[in-house]
């Protein structure tokens, strides 16, 4: 199995003022850099994303090249999620919907949900799901879930569960980029 770092950008999925979601993907990104030799990351905000207002043909994703080369280059993708009215925020579903399946094939993704209320995101992160299939990703069973983000995000039980999360991903990450290299 390789020993390289496995290359897994954070995707920040709303482009709201004062999103808590924020601190989440800063959250994950810093313990990736602080503990992880494993996984190279870095945040990609959909709020960078100037989607136009009319014509969205097919030629859109030729707008956003570094999006393309982002998921080419990874090997996977974390998505940080908030959860509005039980589903996901458009453009986190347009800049998804920017690619289609030779950049995300055979690729890992996990998800952090976001809410305000007690679920964690538990509801964004089913309707994601089909979503990431028909696109070719493959989801790993652990979710991380940061329910109340009004308040205190970060413990030692965060770092628990946020270890938890990444082992996961790397796991599987490492066994579809091996797949990817050696399997025709």
């Amino acid at each position: 199995m390789t020993e390289e770092k496995l290359f897994i950008p954070i995707l920040l999925g709303t482009n709201r003022k004062d999103r808590a979601s924020e601190k989440v993907a800063s959250l994950i990104a810093s313990h990736i850099a602080d503990s992880r030799e494993d996984i190279e990351t870095a945040i990609v905000d959909v709020k960078d994303f100037a989607f136009p207002l009319d014509n969205y043909g097919q030629d859109i994703k030729e707008q956003f090249p570094q999006w393309k080369e982002t998921m080419t280059r990874a090997d996977g993708l974390i998505v940080v999620a908030p959860e509005y009215n039980h589903g996901y925020p458009g453009p986190l579903k347009s800049v998804l919907d920017l690619l289609h399946h030779a950049e995300y094939a055979n690729k890992v993704v996990g998800f952090a949900g976001v809410s305000a209320g007690p679920w964690g995101g538990t509801r964004v992160i089913e309707n994601l799901l089909p979503v990431v299939r028909e696109l070719k990703l493959s989801a790993i069973r652990t979710d991380l879930l940061f329910p109340n983000v009004r308040g205190e995000i970060e413990n030692e039980q965060t770092k628990e569960r946020i270890d938890g999360f990444l082992n996961d991903l790397v796991f599987v990450g490492k066994s579809l980029k091996w797949g990817r290299e050696n399997i025709q």
